[in-house]
């Protein structure tokens, strides 16, 4: 996702200026939230599947989810401060522990944008089955061509951020239309409403919120993605991410429990196989075209969350592939080829290796985003984990004991949450592929000399 090269904050005198840099700063802000407001279509089904359908306990699971993402925040304003030009978890963990220890972020990161992927073309899926219950049996077929389509797409040049913020957007407006009707609508119990009465209720929440935590997904990508913010100086970058980080908690979160709010208040319970929670409520909340314009564009922003994960994983490779800098030196550890890019400067065989690496994902998964929501956050509360725990070093370092605590708190919490995801087994993957990732880079670097700069490699990959 990159700035649309007309903005600009200079010129035309201080009205226009200040408009040109409000524009820029929405443009960014609901861009880089695609991510975490997408999730929505997914994780607070999840939560209620793990809650094995108890209405009652969804909202509550649902404002811990929101208040876990708030700690995250909180935190990650101090890494957006910290590095203004970009950078996140690999680049706190480099400055505490040093380069190599970079590379387990960057893996959980590289596993994070694969999972992107995946999970928001067969949540696409999902939205447009939802309304079309005839495609339910092609469910595989259709989110493996929604992934080589999406990445074919990027192939071809990358969607401008204005894109991206404009299917939030929509999706934002559409979603309190629906919330709007469903005011006014009559409570009717669907899907699967059941419960565990052998579970205490506090012990169901804290089991089950963690499945939720996808919401947290794209917190990340605000930190790293003020280095395309080249039109402004640090202090700039520094309040564009940080208004970012609290523009996605408020958007996300009204969102999130306005939606939880009304599926407990209106029964909507677990869905059948060919739709959503979502959808459910959606089609009896709101009038027929409403529901229609609901679903169309909760599988755009989908699309294009995959669509951003197609374009930052590549990326990524892109920094980490061998190349000569502009002072003329041979720098990075991945074959060059993951260097090399097109006339619309996109890295090919980086889309190329994310296509292979989604569309395995999404075939293992059978295409259900219900089977992949357990493993989305687990890498990305991996990073969570160094970037944190990192912070609360240098805190400790640098005698800030406010900041200390701040830190030591937040990685707790993102601590409890990680074990919990990894105790329901199966999602131990996403950690072991995280760390296989980063054991290879880690080698590959040794190999090349140890070069300096690794933790840096998150920034690079947004200006590329």
């Amino acid at each position: 996702m990159k700035i649309p090269s007309g903005a600009s904050t200079g010129g035309g005198g201080l009205g226009s200026g200040l408009r040109s840099r409000t524009a820029l700063l929405l443009a960014f802000a609901f861009a880089v939230m695609a991510d975490p407001v997408s999730s929505v279509a997914y994780a607070i089904e999840a939560a209620l599947r793990a809650l094995n359908g108890d209405l009652a306990l969804l909202v509550p699971a649902m404002v811990l989810v929101v208040a876990i993402v708030a700690l995250v925040i909180v935190n990650y304003r101090q890494l957006v401060a910290r590095y203004p030009r970009g950078g996140g978890a690999p680049a706190a963990v480099g400055e505490a522990f040093g380069d190599g220890w970079s590379f387990i972020p960057i893996g959980a990161l590289v596993v994070d944008f694969v999972l992107t992927i995946a999970i928001s073309v067969s949540a696409g899926s999902s939205a447009v089955i939802a309304y079309f219950p005839d495609l339910a049996p092609w469910r595989l077929g259709f989110g493996l061509g929604l992934v080589v389509l999406v990445g074919a797409a990027t192939w071809f040049g990358h969607l401008g951020r204005l894109v991206f913020a404009a299917m939030t957007v929509a999706f934002i407006v559409v979603s309190v239309v629906v919330l709007l009707y469903g005011l006014g609508a009559t409570p009717k119990p669907l899907g699967t409403i059941t419960g565990d009465p052998l579970r205490p209720p506090v012990l169901a929440v804290v089991l089950a919120f963690p499945v939720a935590m996808a919401m947290a997904t794209g917190v990340e990508a605000a930190t790293s993605a003020v280095a395309q913010l080249g039109q402004l100086d640090n202090d700039g970058k520094r309040r564009f991410g940080q208004l970012t980080l609290w523009l996605t908690l408020a958007i996300v979160g009204t969102i999130t429990l306005g939606l939880a709010l009304e599926a407990a208040q209106l029964h909507v319970g677990i869905p059948p196989e060919d739709s959503t929670q979502i959808a459910e409520l959606a089609r009896l909340a709101a009038p027929a075209p409403v529901f229609a314009a609901f679903q169309l564009v909760t599988a755009l922003l989908l699309l294009s969350a995959a669509s951003s994960g197609f374009q930052a994983g590549p990326g990524l490779l892109k920094a980490l592939a061998r190349h000569i800098n502009r002072n003329g030196e041979t720098v990075g550890i991945l074959p060059p080829a993951l260097d090399l890019t097109n006339h619309h400067h996109t890295p090919y065989w980086g889309v190329a290796v994310f296509i292979v690496l989604a569309g395995g994902v999404t075939a293992i998964a059978g295409g259900n985003d219900q089977e992949l929501v357990l493993f989305y956050a687990v890498a990305v509360f991996l990073s969570f984990l160094g970037g944190l725990v990192s912070m609360a070093l240098l805190a400790r370092k640098e005698r800030q004991p406010g900041f200390l605590v701040l830190n030591t708190a937040g990685a707790l919490v993102v601590a409890f949450t990680l074990v919990a995801n990894l105790s329901r087994g199966f999602p131990i993957v996403s950690l072991a592929a995280a760390l296989a990732i980063a054991g290879l880079l880690y080698r590959a670097w040794t190999k090349a000399g140890r070069p300096r700069g690794i933790r840096n490699a998150a920034a690079e990959a947004e200006v590329v």
